[in-house]
């Protein structure tokens, strides 16, 4: 059960179902649980979607693959069940196995480092930081760091508010698919 419910489309501000509608025209994305709820503040809406944008340069640096990892490694690490559920949709839906994934050693590092970021609240380790350091450029870490940031944010306002999960996202839950 929610904290806070989400609000029916009918029950928002002007201003916040003008943002809706731009939000699903400009992302073709759905408005779900969590933006739903967050519907409730128009800024506060804005100041998350802001995600979409940060995903997009992500997925520049990382590439298709990696991209959904990433954010996925920061959401386990954050306990965050609705954001890991979304990531373990796209992995599978991708041909991933979320429980039995096969990474280089690269990918490896870049899953690493989003679970430390969200484990140790950016506190990474020299381990942890340096492979990346070598890897990408000043412009590509301060992407990362910021996506992380804003997905830690994700997870942590999902978490306080207990979004529920969204009905199209329950078969990918961890417990749906162990039991299949």
């Amino acid at each position: 059960m929610p904290r806070i419910a989400p609000l029916p489309p009918e029950m928002t501000s002007p201003d916040v179902a003008d943002a809706y509608a731009h939000h699903i025209k400009d992302y073709a994305a759905r408005i779900t649980n969590m933006k739903g709820t967050l519907g409730h503040s128009l800024v506060a809406f804005m100041a998350y979607m802001e995600w979409y944008p940060l995903y997009k340069e992500v997925k520049k640096i990382l590439g298709e693959r990696l991209s959904p990892l990433f954010a996925w490694s920061i959401s386990e690490a954050a306990q965050c069940p609705l954001c890991s559920t979304y990531f373990r949709k796209t992995m599978i839906e991708s041909g991933e196995n979320p429980d039995a994934l096969v990474l280089s050693r690269a990918e490896q590092e870049v899953v690493d480092f989003g679970a430390a970021i969200s484990k140790h609240q950016g506190l990474i380790i020299e381990e942890i930081y340096n492979p990346i350091k070598s890897r990408y450029s000043e412009k590509d870490i301060v992407i990362l760091s910021a996506f992380a940031g804003i997905m830690v944010a994700t997870n942590i306002f999902n978490n306080i508010v207990q979004t529920e999960i969204d009905e199209y996202l329950a078969p990918y839950r961890k417990s749906a698919q162990s039991r299949n």
